[in-house]
C-alpha cells in the first residue's frame, strides 16, 4: 500500500503519484516548513478518519489547512464576516511560515476543525508542500506526522518508523529550515495561539 518517493526538487511523476492517492481517499506524508506534515483531502469524510485513526487522535482536536495561494484558501474562509484588515495581514504574510485563523465558511465540513469555531489556514512557501497543492488543485490537511502525543518527525526515515508501510505515499523532501512548527495566530485579533 506504501510508495516511497524521493524528491528534493518534486518530480512531476513522484506529484502525480502523490495526488493519484489523494483523490483516491489516501493519506500521504510530505515535508513543510519545520515537520513532515500528514495530508489527506479535507472534503474526504472517510480520508479524514483514516488520518486520524493513524495519529490515534480526537477528532474533536481539527486540523489546518494549506494551499498554495489565497485563492486554494478563500472558499474555507467566512469572507462576509471577516473584516478586511484581517485579510489584508493574513495576506501580507502569505505565502509563508504563519498559520491564521479564521470564521469558518458554511461550505467548510465541520470535521476540518474539530471542536472549533474557526478554521486554520496557511498558504505555505515550501517548495514541495505548495506544488503538492497546485497539482491537487486546491487546499490539503497538513497535520504533524506522528502519533498523537508523540514527537513530529522531521525526515521521511521517522515518518517509516511511525507509521511504517501504513501511508499511501511519502514524499521525501528537505524541510523548510523552521525549529518549530509555524506560529497560529487569530486572523482578527492578531492574537498568538500557538508560538
Amino acid at each position: 500500500m506504501h510508495e516511497a518517493i524521493a524528491s528534493t526538487d518534486p518530480a512531476p511523476d513522484a506529484l502525480a503519484l502523490a495526488v493519484a492517492a489523494l483523490r483516491a481517499g489516501g493519506v500521504i506524508a510530505y515535508p513543510t516548513e519545520a515537520v513532515y506534515g500528514l495530508g489527506c483531502d479535507p472534503r474526504n469524510p472517510v480520508a479524514f478518519e483514516r488520518l486520524f485513526e493513524l495519529k490515534q487522535r480526537p477528532p474533536s482536536q481539527g486540523v489546518l489547512l494549506i494551499g498554495a495561494d489565497f485563492a486554494q484558501l478563500a472558499p474555507w474562509i467566512d469572507l462576509a464576516n471577516t473584516p478586511a484588515a484581517a485579510l489584508e495581514r493574513a495576506r501580507a504574510s502569505w505565502p509563508g511560515p504563519h498559520t491564521w485563523v479564521f470564521p469558518r465558511a458554511a461550505e467548510a465540513p465541520p470535521w476540518v476543525a474539530g471542536g472549533h469555531a474557526g478554521i486554520a489556514l496557511r498558504a505555505t512557501a515550501h517548495p514541495l508542500a505548495a506544488a503538492l497543492c497546485r497539482a491537487f488543485g486546491g487546499a490539503l490537511v497538513s497535520t504533524s506526522a506522528n502519533r498523537h502525543g508523540a514527537a513530529p518527525a522531521r525526515s521521511a526515515a521517522a515518518v517509516h518508523a511511525a507509521f511504517g508501510d501504513a501511508l499511501d505515499v511519502v514524499l521525501d523532501g528537505a524541510l523548510g529550515g523552521l525549529e518549530q512548527p509555524t506560529p497560529i495566530r487569530d486572523a482578527i485579533s492578531g492574537e498568538i495561539i500557538r508560538h
